[in-house]
């Protein structure tokens, strides 16, 4: 009998483990609307385990938050990374900023539990926070949020990135149209840095 409960604590402790490894993780970039970015390089790192180039990259937009946000452009997260290094340009400020992030070690057994999720249908039930947000804004604020959906999203943490040495010549032709389309509003409204 002590040899059943044994057999059975082990598999249970398999399927456990099991379950943790086959958890679907991903990243996702944003901004604010109306001040945009180019997110030229976005790196993802588990010491030991792997780096990798993020599957996010290029123009990055709206939403930040409300309605349509905290939401962006992304891809697959694997494995849960450690750290965080992302490079990008800010069409409304003309700089580049660097931003090293130390992803907190609890974070991912945080996203793990269980949320209230809404499905199309209108049925509710319970989900694990999977998606990472990075939002980039003005200033060089990088915010970050836990979610499974909008409507559950839950902010990690706040880091200030370094302004980096860059060219905004090349960005010359996406620049012309970013302030065709935005440049009555950041001229009415400007930068807004106390607002991110």
């Amino acid at each position: 009998m002590r040899m059943i409960v044994v057999v059975f604590s082990l598999a249970l402790a398999g399927c456990a483990s099991s379950i943790k490894e086959n958890q679907h993780w991903s990243i996702r970039a944003a901004a604010p609307d109306r001040y945009d970015a180019w997110l030229i390089n976005a790196h993802l790192e588990k010491p030991g385990v792997r780096s990798w180039r993020a599957p996010l990259g290029g123009q990055v937009g709206c939403c930040w938050s409300g309605a349509g946000g905290p939401v962006g452009s992304g891809g697959e997260m694997n494995p849960f990374p450690s750290l965080i290094a992302l490079h990008w340009f800010s069409f409304a400020e003309q700089k580049f900023y660097f931003s090293l992030i130390r992803v907190p070690e609890s974070l991912q057994d945080r996203m793990r539990k269980p949320a209230e999720h809404s499905y199309p249908d209108g049925t509710t039930g319970m989900r694990p926070r999977s998606s990472l947000v990075l939002g980039l804004a003005p200033g060089g604020q990088v915010v970050m949020w836990m979610m499974s959906q909008q409507s559950n999203a839950v902010e990690v943490m706040r880091v200030s990135a370094t302004e980096v040495e860059g060219d905004p010549d090349d960005f010359a032709s996406a620049t012309a149209s970013y302030l065709e389309e935005h440049g009555d509003y950041l001229e009415e409204h400007g930068l807004q840095l106390d607002k991110w």
